[in-house]
């Protein structure tokens, strides 16, 4: 099947989704002075780290342009390169498998597992098996899956999400980790990181020894010569990939890049801009099965899924989504994100990058508070490694909102619209000239002591203009001044 394939994504296109209650999720956050206090630690010390690998290459903007550029080129010719990558995949002996939404991805890994006789499943650290909720879907048919990222272990024992791209466990303190750990394996408590270090090892060694199949997702597929890359620092996802009998990679169709010679860019960005390393501890590139005398598993699958990033090409302003590389730079940078966390968001892919994604893999209609969860700073933009737009994106999905894509009786209401343009004629009313301005202002002055009181929007204003009251139910309106300035400087002769 080609990647063109399906229209839009169907309704569990991405799992445990819950953007719905955004806002609700949004104060029960920022209530959490544990929650903020974690990533505001995390944060902090991610984007240090960021700053100081960045410093050590003086050519840092002109790589995020070639990654920009190789980006480009390969989405605008995507279907060109996923077949030259399908096909020597193939030809070094990896069996290819494609799959146009979540749930015929998930069939995929079961219908491997089950010819493989495999009872128990390692996984190695998977942004796209988070997205298509392949944990369920291999505990429905009786497989028994166990994540070996200390990170996604962590939040698998917990039963919850990941709340970042990179460190999902980022929202928990050491208190709270030893708490579990106490809870789930029966370790004697203590807080000493090593002790849970090695705790979690002693548990991990022991499931890679019994495992039947490894799983784990891509960073890279190279066009040119059929490999994969997947870059890690804990040494677990080798041993997902090499001891099992057999592995299955998972990756969406934008992980392609042409050139093996393309990785040197991404490999100076990627570190730098996730973790703040110069490099990761373990690259590992696989080009087709064990070879003779070599480690590895006997059977080599990858799997190449669409859900929904197809109709995502369509669009040049949206096509720049399919160009992250799953970094999390914009989350450690965005101060929506420093707030409320992950979780907020109601989506396996949180932060700027998230409120972009989510929206579009799983439809406007239940995602469109999203890329309203943003102040539009930019911050996002500057620390992207491949200089997405994420703003302009932003942007572009709020205004299919407004126009008619999001919920019915949401932000795209006709009363809604009518009320913004009515809004915005008025306004360029007032500013077309001076003397409209003058009027305005003196307008203003006679009916605040009605609209305004103790700095905000007063109830009658609120029934007849709604969006002033929401304007100031978490910010403060400064009335405007008894006189103008041009007014007060002739009162004062100048002596303002």
């Amino acid at each position: 099947m080609s990647a063109s394939g399906k229209e839009a994504p169907g309704p569990e296109a991405i799992a445990h989704l819950d953007s719905e209650h955004f806002d609700e999720a949004v104060v029960k956050a920022l209530g959490d002075e544990v929650l903020r206090g974690a990533l505001r630690n995390a944060t902090e010390l991610f984007s240090s780290r960021r700053s100081a690998a960045v410093a050590s290459l003086p050519d840092w903007e002109d790589l995020r342009e070639r990654a920009r550029a190789i980006k480009e080129e390969t989405l605008a010719n995507l279907d060109a390169f996923l077949e030259e990558f399908a096909a020597n995949a193939e030809r070094e002996g990896v069996q290819v498998h494609w799959a146009r939404d979540a749930a015929e991805a998930c069939e995929v890994v079961l219908a491997v597992a089950r010819a493989t006789g495999a009872t128990t499943a390692v996984k190695s650290k998977s942004m796209t098996t988070e997205e298509i909720g392949l944990n369920d879907a291999l505990e429905r048919g009786g497989l028994l899956p166990v994540e070996t990222d200390l990170g996604e272990w962590i939040i698998q024992l917990a039963g919850e999400t990941p709340s970042h791209i990179i460190v999902p466990a980022i929202h928990k303190t050491k208190a709270q980790i030893a708490e579990l750990f106490v809870e789930k394996l029966g370790i004697p408590p203590t807080d000493d990181v090593t002790e849970l270090t090695l705790a979690a090892r002693r548990v991990l060694r022991e499931t890679f020894a019994q495992a039947d199949l490894g799983i784990s997702g891509v960073n890279f597929g190279i066009a040119e010569t059929g490999s994969f890359l997947v870059l890690e620092n804990e040494g677990n996802a080798r041993m997902t990939t090499s001891l099992p009998r057999a592995h299955i990679a998972v990756m969406g169709i934008e992980k392609v890049i042409p050139l093996f010679e393309d990785l040197e860019v991404f490999l100076r960005l990627l570190p730098r801009s996730g973790t703040g390393q110069h490099l990761t501890s373990y690259q590992t590139i696989f080009t087709g099965p064990r070879r003779e005398g070599r480690e590895g598993p006997e059977e080599l699958h990858l799997l190449i899924v669409d859900n929904g990033r197809s109709a995502m090409l369509r669009e040049r302003v949206t096509r720049q989504s399919l160009a992250c590389i799953r970094c999390g730079a914009c989350l450690n940078a965005c101060p929506v994100y420093q707030q409320i966390g992950g979780h907020a968001y109601g989506s396996v892919y949180p932060g700027p990058i998230g409120a972009v994604i989510t929206p579009q893999l799983a439809g406007l209609d239940k995602a469109a508070k999203l890329p309203f969860a943003s102040s539009l700073c930019g911050a996002c933009r500057d620390v992207c490694p491949v200089k997405i737009d994420i703003p302009q994106l932003l942007l572009h999905l709020r205004a299919r909102i407004v126009l008619g894509d999001g919920p019915p009786g949401g932000k795209s209401t006709r009363e809604g619209r009518f009320l913004e343009r009515l809004a915005f004629r008025a306004w360029a009313w007032a500013m077309a000239g001076p003397r409209r301005y003058r009027f305005t202002a003196w307008v203003t002055r006679i009916v605040q002591p009605v609209v305004v009181g103790d700095g905000r929007i007063g109830r009658l204003a609120r029934r007849l203009v709604p969006p002033l009251g929401a304007w100031t139910a978490a910010r403060e309106l400064r009335a405007a001044a008894p006189r103008s300035f041009r007014a007060e400087w002739r009162r004062t002769k100048g002596k303002v």
